[in-house]
């Protein structure tokens, strides 16, 4: 609590703290009446409680002004962000993003197809069925998919024809509604 209290409080009272320093008359006055006057005794047990609370609200954290200010300012927070290429230093074309041409594959549909997560890690704790459940692909989603588009260029989107493609039952959607 004292620390919660310290951290919302430090703003207010550090322009405070700081013309008590420069000393003005008027200040020394208000001074006098900020400083404790000492606890009488029966209330010893109560200073002990407001002892720590009263120090940690006299120290001022020591931290950066990006750290005070980026609490206030949401947008001056890192944002995630994907490492997409729209223009290449080289030729200027848009590059693909290589995490993504090597974990999905496209179906011509538009379909995305991956492995499911965690199917190469930890194997050695994991169950048969567990591990054979992991080795399954799965569909990605369709926000998923259009998400995987943008980060793709038309190289990977093109239709490709390989011999004994496993997957080419899956390439062209029959019975269903695009």
């Amino acid at each position: 609590m004292a620390a919660t209290l310290a951290k919302r409080l430090s703003p207010l009272l550090r322009p405070l703290s700081a013309a008590l320093r420069a000393g003005t008359p008027q200040l020394r006055q208000l001074s006098c009446l900020l400083q404790p006057s000492p606890p009488p005794l029966w209330s010893s047990a109560a200073a002990a409680v407001r002892a720590p609370l009263r120090a940690a609200v006299c120290q001022t954290p020591r931290c950066s002004i990006l750290q005070r200010v980026s609490a206030l300012v949401p947008c001056l927070t890192p944002q995630s962000c994907r490492s997409l290429t729209y223009y290449s230093l080289r030729k200027g074309k848009r590059k693909s993003i290589k995490s993504v041409t090597q974990r999905f594959m496209r179906l011509h549909c538009g379909l995305w197809i991956r492995r499911k997560a965690g199917y190469k890690k930890k194997l050695w704790k994991k169950k048969p069925a567990r591990k054979k459940r992991l080795r399954e692909i799965v569909f990605c989603n369709k926000t998923q998919s259009k998400l995987l588009d943008k980060m793709t260029t038309s190289y990977w989107k093109r239709r490709n024809w390989y011999l004994n493609d496993p997957y080419l039952k899956y390439h062209d959607r029959v019975n269903l509604k695009v």
